[in-house]
């Protein structure tokens, strides 16, 4: 049926042309545009048969999934339930060693959430759970169906959706629920680590801004970060990373020319100075190792006050001639 519209130009109702390609409506009498980019809402169906009378309309492809490579959207060649099993063998080929267990223990997971009833959100944050154990190789020869429930158990927990053990281990065929507890742990000590090394990476990342706040220059920064990034491998420090990142701090200022006040540095960072000075404790001692050589030598890191634990340790010091050494205690 042929479309009529009323024109403003010619002032006359008349047919129109519907130029598909640009989505235009164009009055066939004086070429006006009545309308442009009009928009088809139905359905693009599009079918791709092969020799057989088979009607196989696509529209579009699988959704992606950051979780794979490639995001998910790899070529993969269709196969119909009745071919033969070469195509199966060699589709499962061509597909990339990692995604082969992701996608396995993606549906196992999807399996369980819909034995439980869960919500589709609860299954994600269970498959982005196994993604991080695959990515630090705890999950190689484990009991793959107790990472699976046990990603599925930590992700309903998190998100304020707990299920006992007994239902989570009946999703995972009857799991025993002694090894799901195994798995439990495993899996949660594994998550805390990585959050406490997050954690650590953010503190470095705001040393930058402490520092600048406190008007320290480039040289003495340069060395804060160093001294910060040795903690991590010279020290077994179980205290906050921004504490630890105060202390580093308040050690780099008296080295510096312009030295800054343990309340100062405590005003910048939003570290109570008594947190400051009980970290400071636990790093002087490795300071000839935390301090870059080239910033600070051996006679320069006596200017460094001494923490109070570390008074009665050195309670005379005098040099070779005899004359007493001027040292700074931390008040």
């Amino acid at each position: 049926m042929e479309e009529t519209y009323h024109c403003s130009d010619c002032k006359s109702v008349t047919a129109v042309i519907n130029d598909h390609s640009t989505g235009d409506t164009i009055c066939s009498d004086c070429g006006l545009v009545l309308e442009a980019y009009s928009i088809d809402e139905t359905s693009e169906w599009r079918t791709f048969p092969d020799q057989s009378n088979h009607n196989d309309p696509q529209r579009v492809g699988d959704k992606s999934n950051l979780l794979l490579s490639n995001n998910g959207l790899t070529t993969l060649i269709f196969i119909p339930p009745s071919s033969n099993s070469y195509l199966r063998r060699f589709n499962h080929a061509t597909m990339k060693d990692p995604d082969k267990g992701l996608i396995e223990a993606f549906k196992a997971i999807e399996a369980m959430s819909e034995r439980l009833g869960l919500v589709s959100t609860i299954k994600d944050l269970a498959n982005e759970i196994y993604k991080k154990m695959e990515d630090v190789k705890s999950s190689k020869e484990r009991n793959k169906n107790a990472m699976f429930a046990a990603c599925l158990y930590i992700a309903c927990e998190k998100l304020k959706n707990p299920r006992r053990m007994k239902e989570i281990c009946w999703a995972a065929n009857d799991l025993k629920k002694k090894i799901l507890g195994r798995a439990i742990t495993e899996i949660k000590k594994i998550l805390d680590k990585r959050m406490d090394d997050g954690k650590a990476r953010n503190a470095g990342d705001f040393l930058k801004r402490f520092c600048s706040l406190l008007g320290m220059n480039n040289k003495a920064v340069e060395a804060a970060q160093e001294a910060f990034e040795k903690t991590q491998e010279v020290i077994d420090i179980r205290r906050a990373p921004a504490s630890v990142v105060a202390s580093i701090i308040y050690m780099i200022a008296q080295l510096s020319g312009d030295r800054k006040h343990i309340q100062d540095v405590a005003d910048a960072t939003g570290v109570k100075p008594a947190t400051i000075k009980k970290c400071y404790e636990e790093i002087y001692p490795f300071a000839s190792r935390l301090v870059p050589a080239w910033y600070a030598n051996e006679e320069d890191l006596k200017k460094l006050c001494i923490p109070r634990r570390n008074r009665k340790k050195n309670p005379s010091f005098m040099t070779a001639n005899g004359a007493k050494l001027a040292l700074r205690f931390c008040r």
